[in-house]
């Protein structure tokens, strides 16, 4: 059954438009709204569950969401909305002319589960941006890390600024989120080699490290770096070798260096 709501009073839909907003209600409802067909996909493929589909059946029809997503559109609730509802509760623009309501995964560390005996993960503490949050779960993505853990998070991982700049990665990658505090500890636990990226006095050049054991490479914001717990808790320190006359880049973009410099020397190791 479908049902179709065309008022922009409904409940349902004011429902919805502050789901979208209030990062309180999405943890008091343990939902979240998610937009756009590759990014459905991939929340189903990441077995986050659905809740809901509502569809603007001007851009996309019934028969159209059964062939994108199979045999879970007959085992949903199903909303049509008119292309002003749909306008209302539509996030960005460019709109593919449907929205998944899910419901929400436990994000606490003792949630990660690595099959990797040798895992590769990345912390990123307090990234104030929801674009460079983003950033960073696609480069996580794209060197198949293990995990991307956010230390003392500004935002909820289910902004939907982050899942729209992370292309959906936000449910495909391992995420997490805690205290500065307890993700050391839980990496101590983990026996996992703490890398920091940062200027301080013994940091050496990130090209000198061994990231080929258990490594956690841990980057921090923009404007003040990394909070000396971690420059303390550190294995080693590191620094990205600068030619120019600055002293620091975008942190999505230091992360993928360090990142990278990681997966080569695993690659080149056979590991």
């Amino acid at each position: 059954m479908v049902k179709v709501i065309t008022s922009l009073t409904n409940p349902l839909i004011k429902h919805l438009v502050l789901l979208s907003e209030k990062s309180k209600l999405r943890k008091e409802s343990g939902t979240l709204m998610v937009e756009g067909q590759r990014e459905i996909l991939l929340a189903l493929k990441g077995d986050f569950k659905l809740k809901t589909l509502i569809f603007n059946p001007a851009i996309l029809s019934f028969n159209q969401l059964h062939q994108l997503y199979g045999q879970v559109v007959l085992e949903t609730e199903l909303i049509e909305v008119n292309p002003q509802v749909y306008n209302k509760l539509a996030y960005r623009e460019g709109t593919e002319g449907v929205i998944g309501v899910f419901f929400a995964k436990t994000q606490g560390l003792e949630a990660l589960v690595f099959t990797n005996k040798n895992p590769l993960i990345l912390v990123a503490e307090a990234t104030e941006k929801p674009g460079n949050i983003g950033a960073l779960l696609r480069t996580a993505d794209a060197a198949g890390l293990d995990a991307c853990i956010i230390a003392n998070p500004n935002t909820d991982l289910y902004n939907p600024n982050i899942i729209r700049a992370s292309i959906g990665c936000i449910f495909t990658m391992q995420t997490a989120y805690g205290t500065t505090a307890d993700i050391i500890t839980w990496l101590r636990q983990q026996h996992m080699n703490i890398i920091c990226a940062t200027i301080a006095d013994d940091s050496v050049s990130c090209y000198d490290v061994d990231y080929t054991k258990p490594t956690a490479i841990v980057v921090g914001t923009e404007s003040t770096g990394l909070s000396d717990e971690w420059i303390q808790a550190a294995d080693q320190n590191v620094m990205i070798p600068m030619r120019g006359k600055i002293d620091s880049m975008n942190v999505s973009v230091s992360a993928s260096i360090l990142i990278y410099e990681a997966v080569r020397q695993r690659i080149q190791g056979g590991i």
